[in-house]
């Protein structure tokens, strides 16, 4: 695909903004030893960091951990600025899952030394996305079960009802403290279980019987 088209259905979207929500489960973060935060946790991810089904998982050469975090992701349909959490459902055009690849190595380092994390985040094909399912075939996306396996393992399972902020109060905070447009997409944050991946692994992202993407690490 282009780097930076998404389809769904008859409309086109431009790939604007990635923004990704850090530490929203809370095993998650108790699992590497994070606290909880107090509003969502932000941070970017280049657009060059995303690949569809097409492409294989490309590991960075400067590390040797890299991690699988799978993720609901939501495509923004309609931007906006201030949009009320009571709103904020209408501004989400499709959902699908993704894969924010993590380099832990190099994430843990910058932390310790206080740096930003995009060396750790942004590689190329740092950030996947399945295809998109509209938002009028989920009835609710806060009652919803991802999983991930990995060579046929299940290595996570993901429930939307203990995301720590809901879809909608992202969405409100992203519009208020950044501005949404459409094409932006959300990764939601990550549930427990995530683990390094090698070369010749496959990866498996479900979403019941609605959705599979499947990636291989090259």
């Amino acid at each position: 695909m282009s780097a930076v088209q998404l389809t769904v259905g008859q409309q086109s979207f431009t790939v604007g903004n990635i923004f990704c929500i850090g530490r929203n489960y809370a095993a998650h973060a108790a699992e590497l030893g994070n606290a909880v935060e107090s509003e969502p946790l932000v941070f970017l991810k280049p657009t060059s960091a995303l690949i569809d089904e097409s492409s294989p998982l490309q590991l960075p050469d400067y590390s040797s951990d890299v991690h699988h975090e799978c993720e609901l992701v939501l495509l923004i349909g309609e931007g906006g600025r201030d949009i009320a959490a009571e709103h904020a459902l209408s501004h989400i055009a499709a959902y699908g899952l993704g894969l924010d690849m993590t380099a832990r190595d190099i994430q843990s380092l910058a932390k310790s030394k206080g740096h930003p994390w995009t060396k750790a985040k942004g590689f190329p094909s740092a950030a996947t996305i399945s295809h998109l399912l509209p938002a009028a075939d989920i009835a609710d996306p806060q009652q919803l079960h991802f999983q991930l396996h990995v060579n046929e393992e299940l290595r996570q399972h993901g429930d939307t009802r203990l995301m720590l902020f809901p879809i909608t109060t992202i969405i409100s905070y992203l519009s208020r403290t950044y501005g949404l447009q459409r094409g932006d997409l959300v990764y939601t944050g990550t549930p427990e279980g995530v683990a390094a991946v090698k070369s010749q692994d496959r990866l498996r992202l479900s979403l019941g019987e609605q959705l599979s993407a499947h990636w291989s690490v090259a």
